[in-house]
């Protein structure tokens, strides 16, 4: 299992990358799509949509379930990832890269601060699997 030490997460396992620019990427992590299984379908908001930091934004449908996703920071929606809607298996083969979900313009710049970073990351899905 991946956990890129570059980028932020949440406790439901969404990841956010701080692009510099005042927006964030926001996608799954390795750990939650290899517990969904295969993707199948993405709800995602459109382009505009304002979310709030731990709120729904969207859905994931697996073989398995539906699962919620939460944005991991306050903010507008600025770009949607077109191509799941086409391809949802890309969750599954490129959860960090072609995988994305959203890009978010964040209301605040330490916004990511309050995520997890890698190392957290690893020690809370370590303990979410005992």
């Amino acid at each position: 299992m991946a956990i890129p030490s570059n980028l932020r997460y949440t406790h439901d396992h969404e990841w956010a990358r701080d692009e510099g620019d005042g927006t964030c990427t926001v996608g799954v992590t390795d750990f939650a799509q290899e517990n969904l299984g295969g993707v199948v379908y993405v709800e995602l908001p459109a382009v505009g949509t304002a979310v709030k930091a731990g709120a729904r934004f969207g859905t994931v449908e697996s073989t398995k379930s539906v699962s919620e996703l939460y944005a991991p920071v306050a903010g507008r929606v600025v770009a949607v990832n077109e191509a799941l809607q086409g391809e949802p298996e890309l969750v599954n083969s490129d959860a960090f890269g072609q995988g994305w979900m959203v890009r978010i313009q964040v209301e605040a710049a330490d916004a990511l601060a309050g995520l997890m970073d890698g190392t957290g990351y690893e020690a809370h899905v370590a303990a979410a699997a005992h």
